[in-house]
C-alpha cells in the first residue's frame, strides 16, 4: 500500500508542476502530449484513433483535447484522404509553436529540476520502467 500510495501522490505532484506551466499558455497535459506527438509525426498529422492508441487514452479524451486544441488554432480536423471513416488531426504553426515554447517552459521549470537528484532520477527511471515493463506498457 506504501508504494502504490507514495506512486500516486508523486504522480500528483509532479503533474501539478507541470500544469502550473501549462496553464498560462492555454494547455493542459493532455493537449500538450497531443501537440507533441503531432510535432514528432513526419506530415504532421495522424488519424485521431492512432493518435488515441499512441498516446494510450480513450477515444474520447483525443477527441476532447482535439476539440479544444482546434478551438484555440492549434490543430485542424479533416477527413482522412484514403479511409473514408477516419478522421486526421493536424498540427498548424501555431499549434507547432505552441509545443516548441511549452516543451521549453516545461524543460525550464520541470524536466531540468524534477526535485531529485541526477542518481535518484535513474534509479526512479529503472524502478519504473520495471514496474511498466511487468505491466506489459513495453509491447
Amino acid at each position: 500500500m506504501a508504494a502504490v500510495t507514495s506512486l500516486m501522490r508523486a504522480q500528483a505532484i509532479v503533474l501539478a508542476r507541470v500544469e502550473e506551466v501549462l496553464r498560462p499558455l492555454g494547455l493542459s497535459f493532455a493537449r500538450y502530449e497531443l501537440l507533441v506527438l503531432l510535432s514528432f509525426t513526419r506530415r504532421s498529422a495522424l488519424p485521431m484513433a492512432r493518435a488515441g492508441a499512441l498516446l494510450q487514452v480513450h477515444p474520447a479524451s483525443v477527441t476532447n483535447a482535439a476539440t479544444r486544441l482546434e478551438a484555440a488554432g492549434l490543430v485542424v480536423r479533416r477527413p482522412h484522404p484514403q479511409d473514408g471513416r477516419a478522421v486526421l488531426v493536424e498540427l498548424t504553426e501555431q499549434g507547432r509553436a505552441l509545443a516548441a515554447k511549452a516543451t521549453d517552459e516545461l524543460n525550464a521549470g520541470v524536466f531540468r529540476r524534477p526535485g531529485l537528484s541526477p542518481d535518484a532520477v535513474r534509479t526512479l527511471v529503472d524502478v519504473v520502467r520495471e514496474l511498466r515493463r511487468d505491466a506489459g506498457d513495453f509491447a
